[in-house]
């Protein structure tokens, strides 16, 4: 079956279609706090892949069953140091490699010769920004590469760093994937997801030149924006990323 970074090189290559949003999906599941394994975790949709698997499943499932391309790790928050916030700091490695691996093994049951089903590996934010000096570089890049490397190690096709608000985040989570590819002696395909505000900048108040300025000695395969605002806003970014 082809792989994920020969499709999107191809010429002639499909459009992709990624599924929606997860924790909104959680939320309409009605799940309790038995379903997140107690009362502490409640609210903590990564902590799912540990204490509800199924529900994890079938979320995954809904938008296979649409006919989506590509679903996410139900990772977006599962950084040591969000995680760290639930006292789950310890189970990054461990929640992330799950996540991948129940990703991994539906995106494969629903995949076919001629519509291949991915699995692109989720990374946040997390709820601390290196540029305002919420939190080191270096501490930042290291609960990273923890995550990459569980994703990569479960089998992702490609790593989404998604509603980005942060040019120093992304440079961390870039520079702990590329650890974790070589320590896996991989070369994982990788997508990174902006967040552009009202005002027409970031969270920090980069605009979307310098974004694509910073970012362009990078190997980034995909670059997009995602999160904020809707699509009529998002129109003038895009035309400059395309430019």
């Amino acid at each position: 079956m082809i792989d994920f970074r020969t499709l999107i090189n191809k010429s002639s290559r499909p459009v992709l279609v990624f599924d929606g949003a997860t924790g909104t999906s959680f939320q309409s599941m009605n799940l309790t706090d038995r379903d997140f394994g107690g009362l502490q975790y409640e609210g903590c949709n990564e902590y799912l892949v540990l204490s509800s698997p199924e529900a994890v499943k079938n979320v995954h499932k809904s938008f296979l069953d649409v006919g989506c391309d590509v679903i996410e790790t139900n990772t977006f928050g599962a950084s040591s140091i969000v995680l760290d916030e639930y006292g789950l700091a310890e189970k990054a490695y461990e929640i992330n490699f799950k996540a991948a691996s129940i990703a991994k093994e539906l995106a494969i049951n629903y995949s076919t010769e001629d519509k291949p089903r991915f699995v692109a590996g989720s990374i946040g934010p997390t709820t601390k920004l290196a540029t305002l000096g919420h939190i080191s570089f270096d501490k930042l890049k290291e609960s990273y590469r923890v995550q990459s490397e569980a994703l990569i190690d479960a089998g992702s096709d490609l790593i989404i760093i998604e509603t980005c608000q942060d040019v120093l985040q992304i440079k961390a989570a870039i520079q702990a994937i590329n650890e974790s590819n070589k320590q896996l002696n991989k070369s994982t395909p990788l997508m990174v997801s902006v967040t552009m505000e009202t005002n027409g900048r970031m969270l920090v108040g980069t605009e979307i030149s310098a974004v694509i300025s910073i970012l362009q000695p990078f190997d980034i395969q995909i670059l997009g924006l995602n999160c904020a605002t809707g699509p009529l806003e998002m129109k003038e970014h895009i035309y400059l990323i395309f430019l």
